[in-house]
């Protein structure tokens, strides 16, 4: 297995201070929202059934040809500002002709653009699948929910739809776990993300500790909300949400980098718990609150019809397709005339917030103004 040091890549080492996804970077440098990141949809074939998949209602047991690689390879090039991709699926390894024939072109286009990468996988296939990545991926982002392999079962099959045998799904837990810490001490970034949901708001502690010695270099956690395969699951209240957040930074290794996303919680909130919270957050070392990317500075493309949405959920209707149109127009007709954008438009520079993205305004905020808000700090 090849060692990638990580001295010899030319680009700025990804860290607290340097985070390319997040919307308030371009956001500064450019003084509005502009399209800097483009995240791809592989496939739609996957080897799991999660029951909080955010795409869950997507995939599929067979599907379609792709779209033209040059044809996206050409809609990249036009983008003016990219500074990432996203890869995802579906599990995007699913089949190895999809690595070596999308995926690592995708990534070597990066690399020679000057563009940073991630793929969302559950790295529970052969390690062979993702050695080729060694070379240009930047993030291996990883969903990890569990504090054994009966979690895994559990968790990871609970819409498969027929019964999965205890011990496969052990194999598919010791495979994930082993291929992590291969990748990792082969020079791998890989961010694990843990969702706060109704399952894991008590075990939090416990996860972080096996992501910590499993060797990944970062911690994502984002609370579940209610799409695709989790749109039946239980809400978690936000006192829950809360208290939950506040148990992890007190267990957690202060040394490894957290990235917590697409929180119900603002700087803009009349509860004081709240803003306790924010300020907690802010505070704390090596400990970062990324604002959402989708539809901010993100749009995700299906790489089967070319259609073009603001998020991989699936929920919310694809409002351009890159066959007809350049991505930057698509994106300036979203961020300009959308009627679904304008509801959460708002930014306050000094709370570091793009405010709230379209899922955790429908769910906590119905009727909240956010744009008519500002932040006591």
């Amino acid at each position: 297995m090849t060692v990638i040091h990580r001295s010899e890549w030319p680009l700025k080492e990804l860290s607290p201070s340097n985070d390319p996804w997040d919307p308030l970077q371009s956001l500064r440098q450019y003084g509005k929202h502009t399209l800097t990141s483009v995240e791809m949809t592989v496939t739609n074939l996957c080897n799991m059934r999660c029951e909080h998949c955010a795409v869950g209602d997507s995939l599929v047991m067979r599907e379609p040809d792709m779209i033209p690689l040059p044809l996206m390879l050409k809609r990249l090039d036009e983008v003016e500002n990219l500074k990432t991709i996203s890869i995802t699926g579906g599990e995007p390894t699913f089949r190895k002709k999809t690595v070596d024939e999308v995926i690592i072109p995708l990534l070597r286009y990066a690399r020679e653009r000057g563009v940073r990468s991630q793929i969302n996988s559950n790295l529970t296939l052969d390690i062979g699948r993702y050695e080729p990545m060694l070379p240009y991926l930047d993030v291996m982002h990883i969903s990890f929910n569990y504090t054994s392999p009966d979690d895994f079962h559990e968790v990871g099959f609970a819409n498969s739809g027929h019964p999965v045998p205890r011990e496969a799904a052990v194999r598919m837990y010791d495979t994930m776990m082993e291929n992590t810490r291969k990748l990792s001490d082969a020079g791998m970034f890989i961010s694990a993300e843990s969702m706060i949901n109704y399952r894991t708001h008590r075990k939090l502690p416990e996860i972080h500790r096996l992501i910590r010695e499993m060797g990944c270099k970062r911690h994502e956690v984002h609370p579940m909300y209610a799409a695709d395969f989790a749109a039946s699951l239980p809400v978690l209240a936000l006192d829950d949400f809360r208290a939950a957040i506040h148990d992890l930074l007190d267990h957690r290794d202060p040394e490894l980098w957290m990235l917590f996303g697409t929180l119900p919680f603002f700087s803009c909130n009349p509860g004081k718990a709240d803003r306790d919270l924010v300020a907690r957050l802010r505070n704390e070392p090596n400990v970062t609150v990324r604002n959402d990317p989708d539809g901010r500075n993100r749009v995700n493309v299906n790489m089967f019809t070319g259609d073009v949405f603001v998020t991989d959920f699936a929920a919310i209707p694809a409002f351009g397709n890159i066959h007809e149109h350049k991505l930057d127009d698509i994106f300036g007709e979203w961020s300009n005339n959308h009627p679904l954008n304008q509801q959460v438009n708002c930014h306050c520079d000094a709370a570091a917030c793009c405010g709230p993205n379209l899922l955790v305004a429908d769910m906590y905020y119905k009727g909240t103004d956010f744009k008519s808000r500002r932040a006591i700090l």
